[in-house]
Formats: structure tokens, C-alpha cells, sequence
């Protein structure tokens, strides 16, 4: 039966292909499709999840299609079946086919509703992936497919400047998930020397075995983890961005944030728990991290003045208890919290237009507050204190921003000596030299020691500058193409590699790249000369240009329709096991180029239309 896993795959890829060729305007098949499809994959899950239970409950691991091996690595996907993905697959069938029914009728004549229930069924594929997969790397390519769709439900109403400002604030926050998992991948290939999956995880004589002369790598795997769960959990200190993705639709709000994309770090949590179980320190941070986010999210949602933002740091604290009780052993326990919250706060978020407005009456003229709460038992200036910290969500935003962005920006902008004519006449040049003493073995032993390292640090240094560009489009795009191929002349200074690794990660690099610049000069030809030092909304004039920059942007980030996605994690299979610094340098790097990317994607196509809006209006609406 374990070859019928791909099934649950097929059935949303399917839908989801189909739902791009109906007319945007024919609502009737539009939401028959989606609905359709989800029903069918809910029918065909029960059936499946029942044969299952009747056969004794059985572990199924599915190893499919090596993607690409070479003599020391192996990128294959791989499927398993057991407890924790049957309680996912059921419940992420039931609400979604839930929220879709809903929103066939709450998302009537919107002019946006072919592309609601695209991305919808796009995200319900991310994350059948996601929950089948049997090892990291199948894992992280629904992790990443499930991000974009966030980045696109969130910024549904892109005419608006809210909604795409935090559909950017939330990727960004998933971009740092994502180098956590491409870490984490790299140290184990370090730790076990192949393609380790889920099911070998059970094995605690291997993992001990492993781990004991690798404790320090094993600490770090698990970090990492725990890093990328946080980031997808709204777990502290990431708490902040979850009530800015109810920019969008609310039954978009209601299966991303409510149910099913926020409970996917608890996923990777369970899922990993036989590797990093036997870690004291680990489990206690763990346990430590959900109690003071349970605690402090609490306090912010008591007080908050909307509804859905209510919701969403209730759900943070309820995700918080089920971190600490996955770091104590219980993991039938969390499966069985994460079903009721996700039930519970999908049903919140679908019935709350409703209860807001049947009684506002009685909000305004019966409300009748408690005679006593827990509050009044602490002196009055603790009370104070604890209100208006809760009242300013504790300064999460500000010290995000304070901490990381901002350094980042104030390096980015002390680098305006970089422009496209300098970069092309001064820089390309260099690294097209250094690339010919290198094959030319021109470089002594202590050179190719520190090269890797210099190189990496002089490509985040391209895309630090692209990432706080405000003016130059086309210099923004230009780095970011440059700084993948200086990491790629960076690390082929490690080893001897084929050639083909290389251009594995590059191709896609260079085709999407040459793509997004005739995208970028076919928009100069029709609008004039675009800076990105505002908001452009020309998704609605130009929307083939706009899908097609949008692939081209996907590309560009290593998303899984090109080889990059490949590329990627076999370049870092060349970084050493003792190179943090340059996995550092690296993993930087691809953050910061993602962020760079989407942030031209938006600043070009999404927010107010620069035609009909002021600069005024951009700046302070």
C-alpha cells in the first residue's frame, strides 16, 4: 500500500493544474475544481487512513526517485506513512475542504477568486508534500512551497499597501525557517554520510551511536531545527508576524494561521523528536522557549482590539503548550492538542465576522466587565507595566527590526560605491579572473584555504547592497544573479568536484535571471525607468509580465521548478563539517537574496498603483 502514498500528492498537483487554465470570471468551475479536488483527497484519505488502522497501524516508508547522486551524496524523495502523518493528513483534509465550501459563497464576484483557490489548492499541495515526506530534503520542498503561498494569500489584496508590507515581513521571517532546514541538512550529511530519513531516525542504537562522537554537530542539527520550527510556529522570538498575515481573506487566515501552516513546525518537531530526544539541553530550551511564549502571548491577546489578531496570539500560546509537551515525551498528546486548536481556531476565524457583528450592540451598550481577574492580585505597578508591554505586543516588531534588519540595512547602505557599471567593469572581471587561476592552479595551498571565505564574504556583500537598494532595479537584480555565481567560485575552492555540481546550481540561476531582465527592460520600455523606493502596483496592467518576473523570482530563490532547488543543498554538501563561519556567510546569503527578490517582486507589482496613488499616500496610508 505504501506505493499508493504519492496519490495524496498527485490528487492537489492535478486539481491545482487544472484550476490554472478555467476562465479567472467562470466561479462555478473555478470552485467546483477546488472543491472537487479536496473532496476527493478527504474521501480517499479516510478510506486510506481506516484500511490502515485495520492492518495493524503500520510504519510505510516509501523511498521514490533519486533526483541526483553523486559518489558521497544522494538527493532522493522519499515518503512515509505513520501515526503522526495520518492525524496531519486527516486533519488538514477536513478543514481545508472545509474553508474551501466556505469560501465559494464569502469570495463571491471578488475580482481575485481564481487566484484565491490557485494558491489555495498550490498551498494544500505544499503541504501533502510536506507531511508525506520521508526525509529532509522532500520535506523542504513543500516547506518552501508553503511559504510562497503564504506570501501570496497575505498580500491577496495587493492594491493595498498594508497587506503586501507584511506579506513581506512574514516571508522574511520564513526565510530564516528555510536556511534553519538547508543547515540542518548540511550538518547531517556531515553527521551520517548519507541520505539519513525519518523512519531510520527510530533506530536509537544509530542515532546514539552517531551522536556520541558528534555531540556537538547533533546540538546543532537540533538547533537548527528547533530554528526553523520556531520561525514556522510564531514561536518566540518570531511571535510577531502571525497577526500581520491576517492581512488576508479570513478563510485564508483560517487554514494558514488558524490550523494547518502555523501547527507545521510542531510537525518537524514530532518528526525529528527520536533525534534529538536523548538531548537534555535541547528539550529544556524547548520547554522553556513554549512557556515563556504561552505566557507572554497570552497577555497580548487579552488585550488586543481585533478580533482575528485575538485569535492569532491565543493560537501562539495554545502552539507554546504543545512545544513543551513534545519536549516532555507526549507526543500522542500534542498530535491530539494540535487537532482541537486547529479545529477550534478555525472555527474562531470563520464564524468571527459573523459574532462581530450580531453583537456590537451588546459590545457597546451590555458589555459588563469581570468583578475580578488574575491581574488584580499583583500591585498595581506590575499591572501597569504588564498592560502596556502587552498593549505594545512586547516590542517583538522593534527588536526584530533593532537587532537584525537594521544592522543589516546600515551595513547595505554604506556600500553605495557599487553601481552597475562599476560591477560590470571592475567586479565581473575579478572573479572572471580568479575563476582562471583557480583552474589554472595559480593559487598556493594558503589561497585556497582562505579563498572560500573571502569569496562568500565579498557575495553577501553583493546582495547586502541589493537588499537595501532603493532606486536601481536593475543593479538590485543584477547582484543578486552575481552574488549565486561568487558563492558557487567561492566553494568550488573547497574540492575537486564535477563540474556538472556546479552548473546544477547555476542553470536555473542564469536562466531565471536572464529571464526577470528582459522582464525588468520590457517594463522600462512600457512605463519608463522604476525605482524601488516605492510601491508600483502594476500587477493589474501588466499581469503576463508579472507572472512571468514572478517565476522568474522563484527561480531566482532556489524554488523547487528549477535545478537551483538541487543545486543548493549539494553546494553546501561541499562546505566542511569544521567551515561554520562559511556555512554562516552562505546561509546569510541566501536569505538575504530571497528577501531581495521578493521585495523587487512586490515594490514593482503589489500596493497602491504609482498612476492613481501620491507619494504621500504610499508613504503614510
Amino acid at each position: 500500500m505504501q506505493n499508493y502514498l504519492p496519490i495524496f500528492i498527485l490528487i492537489p498537483l492535478v486539481g491545482f493544474l487544472i484550476s490554472l487554465v478555467l476562465a479567472k470570471n467562470d466561479e462555478r468551475k473555478i470552485s467546483f475544481t477546488a472543491f472537487g479536488t479536496l473532496g476527493v483527497q478527504l474521501l480517499l484519505a479516510v478510506l486510506f487512513v481506516v484500511y490502515w488502522i485495520s492492518l495493524g497501524a503500520p510504519d510505510w516508508q516509501m523511498n521514490s526517485w533519486i533526483l541526483f547522486k553523486n559518489s558521497d551524496y544522494v538527493f532522493q524523495l522519499d515518503f512515509l506513512f505513520d501515526y503522526i502523518t495520518s492525524v496531519y493528513l486527516l486533519v488538514g483534509a477536513i478543514l481545508t475542504f472545509l474553508v474551501t465550501l466556505y469560501s465559494r459563497y464569502y469570495l463571491h464576484r471578488e475580482p481575485g477568486y481564481k487566484r484565491f483557490f490557485n494558491t489555495t489548492l498550490f498551498f494544500y499541495l505544499g503541504y501533502s508534500i510536506t507531511i508525506l515526506a520521508g526525509n529532509m530534503e522532500t520535506l523542504f520542498i513543500g516547506w518552501e512551497m508553503l511559504g510562497i503561498s503564504s506570501f501570496l494569500l497575505i498580500s491577496f489584496y495587493r492594491e493595498r499597501y498594508l497587506p503586501v508590507k507584511n506579506a513581506v515581513k512574514v516571508f522574511s521571517i520564513y526565510r530564516i525557517g528555510d536556511v534553519g532546514i538547508i543547515l540542518a541538512m548540511w550538518a547531517s550529511h556531515h553527521l551520517w554520510h548519507q541520505n539519513i530519513t525519518f523512519s531510520q531516525l527510530n533506530n536509537a542504537e544509530l542515532v546514539h551511536e552517531h551522536l556520541q562522537s558528534h555531540s556537538f554537530m547533533g546540538v546543532f542539527i537540533s538547533l537548527m531545527i528547533l530554528l526553523s520550527a520556531s520561525a514556522k510556529s510564531a514561536q518566540l522570538p518570531f511571535s510577531s508576524w502571525l497577526p500581520r498575515a491576517m492581512e488576508g481573506p479570513t478563510p485564508s487566515s483560517a487554514i494558514f494561521y488558524g490550523s494547518l501552516s502555523v501547527h507545521i513546525g510542531v510537525f518537524l518537531m514530532l518528526r525529528t523528536f527520536p533525534f534529538w530526544e536523548h538531548q537534555i539541553s535541547i528539550r529544556i530550551l524547548i520547554a522553556a522557549m513554549g512557556l515563556i511564549t504561552a505566557i507572554i502571548t497570552t497577555g497580548i491577546a487579552r488585550v488586543q482590539s481585533s478580533v482575528k489578531s485575538q485569535i492569532a496570539y491565543s493560537s501562539i500560546a495554545q502552539i507554546g503548550l504543545i512545544f513543551i509537551e513534545i519536549s516532555m515525551g507526549f507526543e500522542k498528546l500534542a498530535l491530539f492538542h494540535f487537532a482541537g486548536n486547529a479545529f477550534l481556531r478555525t472555527y474562531q476565524l470563520l464564524v468571527s465576522p459573523s459574532v462581530v457583528s450580531y453583537l456590537i450592540r451588546e459590545q457597546f451598550y451590555h458589555f459588563e466587565p469581570k468583578d475580578k481577574t488574575v491581574e488584580d492580585s499583583f500591585p498595581n505597578k506590575i499591572q501597569n507595566t504588564l498592560y502596556l508591554l502587552c498593549l505594545k505586543e512586547w516590542n517583538l516588531d522593534s527588536i526584530m527590526y533593532q537587532y537584525l534588519w537594521n544592522p543589516l540595512k546600515w551595513a547595505g547602505n554604506k556600500l553605495n560605491f557599487l553601481t552597475v557599471k562599476r560591477l560590470i567593469g571592475i567586479f565581473v572581471p575579478i572573479l572572471v579572473g580568479i575563476f582562471i587561476m583557480k583552474e589554472g592552479n595559480y593559487f598556493n595551498n594558503d589561497w585556497t584555504l582562505y579563498m572560500p571565505l573571502i569569496l562568500g564574504s565579498i557575495g553577501l556583500i553583493f546582495v547586502l547592497k541589493s537588499f537595501t537598494q532603493r532606486r536601481s532595479l536593475r543593479l538590485s537584480w543584477i547582484l543578486v544573479i552575481i552574488n549565486h555565481i561568487t558563492i558557487a567560485l567561492a566553494i568550488s575552492f573547497n574540492e575537486n568536484y564535477e563540474l556538472k555540481e556546479t552548473w546544477i546550481y547555476l542553470s536555473g540561476i542564469l536562466i531565471a535571471g536572464l529571464i526577470g531582465y528582459a522582464s525588468i527592460m520590457r517594463l522600462f520600455h512600457l512605463e519608463g525607468k522604476i525605482q524601488l523606493n516605492r510601491f508600483h502596483g502594476l500587477s493589474a496592467e501588466h499581469p503576463k509580465i508579472a507572472l512571468v518576473f514572478l517565476l522568474a523570482c522563484l527561480g531566482l530563490t532556489g524554488f523547487p521548478i528549477t535545478p537551483t532547488f538541487i543545486g543548493e543543498d549539494v553546494i553546501f554538501s561541499h562546505i566542511h563539517e569544521d567551515q561554520f563561519a562559511l556555512a554562516a556567510v552562505v546561509s546569510l546569503s541566501f536569505i538575504l537574496d530571497g528577501l531581495s527578490i521578493m521585495r523587487i517582486y512586490a515594490r514593482i507589482f503589489m500596493g497602491p498603483n504609482s498612476k492613481t496613488h501620491t507619494e504621500f499616500s504610499n508613504r503614510y496610508f
